[in-house]
């Protein structure tokens, strides 16, 4: 028997390194005979980064670069994938929530300008293209904070330069481009598709989970608005309601103004790197999952692309999963065999995530017990 396993993270608790090792471990204690193929995945969220240079090949390359707040300095860095020349930055690195406290939490004040560091770091490391996975953003900053690294101007109506954070985007008045473009190829890693404005956007639907206020949230939407009406004022370009725009507090809308990236589905890109495809020739099983498992994993997260792929390559899926939220009916429809959770009757959260390598490891015994021939 073959089977690849091609495990997310663990929001909190397990990289997906670490879920794919526990997992093939606790298969090959039950089912020796087991040929066991490892793929970490992601789809642009925490952990994109570390799963890429382990499924594709590459190595860290360390920098020292601006945080979250612009008085802190962090160490962060970019996935070097050498036979293609491509960095992968994951922005969490630099700019991501995890790297505050909860009283610095202030968007407001946080900027991306330290992940504008890292792409410049990754042009001058000779980089043809880059991956920018977006997921786990502390900032609202319309990616402005990255595009002043990678030297672009952005002035106030006294002609002073803008200040830092998505706070002072109100007070922008000019766009001023470098005098050359990005010397490589961006792509935008997404897995949500919530425009920059409105509703749904940057603002009023993640602002809350990076410590904004119901006035701060009306602001960073004022702000993101106005940003939006001079991108396409000034430079002809419309980002406001561009699906996926919005992921990591509208990086992705600066990242297509001010980088001429393009959006991509997160989760295809991982997959085609990773070479999953192949890897899935002649397999089984696959074994994929993450903290929760729900509505939102069918739709362009890891899950879905991992059971699209399944499906082309007559491969039988299992979900593995903290938390498994859909009805038997729900996931079977659309291609999951069987989904099993590691959060038991009694088990709180905070235990959960504590303890997330030791409950995959049981419920990935009993899943090799029970639904493996032996």
């Amino acid at each position: 028997m073959k089977m690849v396993v091609a495990m997310d993270s663990f929001k909190g608790s397990l990289t997906a390194v670490h879920a794919c090792a526990v997992v093939a471990e606790a298969v090959g204690s039950v089912r020796p005979e087991t040929e066991l193929v490892i793929k970490p995945m992601g789809d642009g969220g925490e952990g994109t980064a570390a799963a890429l240079m382990t499924a594709a090949g590459g190595r860290w390359i360390a920098k020292t670069v601006m945080g979250p707040l612009p008085e802190r300095q962090v160490e962060a860095g970019f996935a070097w994938l050498a036979e293609s020349r491509t960095a992968v930055v994951e922005m969490a690195t630099a700019s991501g929530l995890g790297l505050l406290n909860v009283d610095q939490q202030d968007p407001l004040k946080t900027t991306t300008y330290g992940t504008g560091q890292l792409i410049g770091d990754a042009i001058e490391h000779g980089a043809q293209r880059v991956l920018l996975a977006v997921g786990g953003s502390a900032t609202v900053d319309g990616g402005v904070g990255a595009a002043m690294a990678l030297g672009w101007r952005f002035l106030a109506r006294d002609g002073s330069a803008l200040s830092l954070g998505g706070g002072g985007l109100t007070a922008l008045d000019r766009i001023i481009a470098p005098d050359a473009a990005l010397p490589v190829e961006v792509e935008v890693l997404c897995d949500v598709d919530n425009p920059l404005c409105g509703p749904h956007g940057a603002a009023r639907v993640y602002g809350p989970q990076k410590g904004a206020t119901p006035e701060m949230v009306e602001t960073l939407e004022t702000s993101l608005s106005h940003l939006a009406v001079l991108v396409q004022a000034q430079m002809g370009l419309s980002v406001g309601d561009l699906p996926g725009a919005g992921a990591a507090g509208g990086l992705a809308a600066g990242a297509v103004a001010f980088m001429n990236a393009r959006l991509v589905s997160g989760i295809e890109t991982v997959m085609s790197h990773s070479r999953l495809e192949e890897a899935m020739a002649g397999a089984d099983w696959v074994v994929t999952g993450e903290g929760c498992f729900d509505d939102q994993s069918l739709r362009g997260k890891v899950v879905s692309g991992i059971t699209r792929m399944a499906r082309h390559c007559g491969a039988e899926v299992a979900v593995l999963a903290g938390q498994v939220c859909l009805p038997t009916k729900r996931y079977r429809d659309a291609g999951v065999r069987v989904a099993l959770p590691c959060m038991g009757t009694g088990i709180d959260l905070q235990h959960a995530i504590a303890n997330g390598a030791a409950l995959l490891n049981a419920t990935a015994r009993r899943w090799a017990s029970d639904y493996l021939p032996g």
